[in-house]
């Protein structure tokens, strides 16, 4: 399989859901060089003004390989010109990840049932978010496939009229149907990683789908944008192959050693991710924090939204100076973890220097949440490859590196309270909290 991704969590969410012990995957960081029977090539793309560029010129090398094409379930990013660079050949879409409660209908995308477009999922962006995945698509020619929809009949005489399938899904069921009835067929998926999951599943099924496979011919591509919708028929069932779990995907892989060092990166503007960081300190982790230059030092914004009350005590100083953050962090991790935190926007390159200054040449294991943050950091260590073992929780994709480096990626939206703290009690199974009271949260 070749795959494609728009950023480095979601090109190892796409590899934890696609890879099987016949299937081994390898990730990498530039143009697709590595020989394995699953290649998943991080863009870097999502925001990139060359994006069209980037999937045209990286599509070269598919060969006659299946494609899956990652986007962000969100729509974030250049959705319009990722799609247009694939329609040399058929493109069904789905972006819906209904295990985020973020699902697709009527072409309006919702999260946790309310509209995209109302939530606060954008605020990190400069416009914003899509009313619908069409207004995402931009002129894009596309069609609108309803849940419930004849999904075998349907999706030919789309991609024949040289449309763009855009279908929605509400429930990992829906995401199977789309996928049983493209399989074996010319089509490409675009879509989150719950499409890919959905493929994952119907590949280690290790049977064809009964509802049959998509087969077309090759049809002239219709001008202009399409609004059509199709009415609803009878649903088509899903795949029923069961999900491919963390212990089948670990299997194939040799184990990770600890590396005894553990840092966690946390460039993520997420709400959620203060309280995450508090259960790490509970638990033995020393808190650093960058600040961008000519910020405040004082007061509870002066570690970052909802760090202030991280530690029982007073906060971490926070430093706008990465050497001297560099130098806290080596330090900090000579006598335990450490978690490093940012208080505010556009810090991502100069959290990377921090880690690059901080570790030096000497592997380590490395927590890095956010697709942007991951990227930066590992680029700046050099990586360009990642070979994954296994998956802590959904989107929270455990790897290596060839230089040694053991590190977990993790999308900045993905995860619950716990998330950092599972994440790092994988990595390191004894570390235990401050206290012998229950952890609160």
């Amino acid at each position: 399989m070749f795959v494609l991704a728009d950023d480095l969590t979601g090109a190892a969410e796409t590899a934890a859901a696609l890879m099987s012990p016949g299937r081994p995957a390898r990730i990498a960081l530039s143009v697709p060089v590595a020989a394995a029977a699953l290649v998943v090539t991080d863009l870097d793309s999502r925001h990139h003004p060359r994006a069209f560029d980037l999937v045209r010129e990286a599509l070269a090398h598919a060969g006659d390989r299946r494609v899956f094409v990652k986007v962000d379930s969100l729509l974030r990013g250049d959705v319009a010109a990722t799609v247009a660079a694939c329609l040399d050949a058929p493109v069904v879409f789905a972006p819906a990840l209904p295990s985020a409660g973020r699902t697709v209908v009527g072409g309006v995308p919702y999260v946790h049932g309310v509209p995209l477009r109302e939530t606060r999922a954008w605020r990190a962006e400069p416009r914003p978010a899509p009313a619908t995945v069409a207004e995402a698509l931009g002129d894009v020619p596309w069609v609108h496939v309803p849940v419930g929809a004849d999904l075998p009949a349907v999706l030919p005489a789309v991609l024949a009229a040289g449309r763009v399938a855009v279908c929605d899904a509400e429930t990992d069921a829906d995401l199977d149907a789309i996928v049983a009835a493209t399989l074996g067929g010319p089509a490409r998926l675009i879509g989150s990683g719950g499409l890919a999951t959905a493929l994952g599943r119907a590949l280690n099924a290790g049977r064809p789908s009964a509802t049959g496979s998509l087969s077309l011919d090759a049809g002239s591509r219709a001008p202009g944008s399409g609004s059509a919708h199709l009415n609803a028929g009878s649903r088509v069932p899903g795949s029923g192959s069961a999900r491919l779990d963390s212990a089948a995907v670990s299997g194939s892989c040799a184990a990770s050693p600890a590396n005894g060092r553990l840092l966690v990166v946390v460039g993520t503007a997420e709400p959620g991710a203060a309280e995450q960081v508090r259960l790490l300190v509970e638990h033995g982790f020393t808190h650093v924090t960058l600040r961008p230059p000519g910020a405040a030092v004082t007061g509870p914004d002066a570690v970052g939204p909802g760090f202030a009350h991280v530690t029982a005590g007073p906060p971490p100083p926070p430093t706008a100076d990465p050497g001297t953050a560099a130098a806290r962090v080596r330090d900090a991790l000579t006598s335990g973890p450490v978690v490093l935190t940012v208080s505010g926007p556009a810090l991502t390159r100069a959290l990377a220097e921090v880690v690059r200054e901080a570790l030096g040449e000497t592997p380590a294991d490395l927590v890095l949440t956010g697709g942007e943050t991951a990227r930066r950091v590992l680029d700046a260590l050099g990586v360009r490859e990642l070979i994954p073992l296994d998956q802590v929780h959904h989107g929270a994709v455990h790897s290596r590196t060839p230089q040694g480096h053991s590190v977990v990626t993790r999308p900045g939206s993905f995860g619950t309270t716990d998330s950092l703290l599972r994440i790092a009690t994988h990595l390191n199974p004894d570390l235990r909290p401050n206290s012998d009271s229950d952890l609160k949260g």
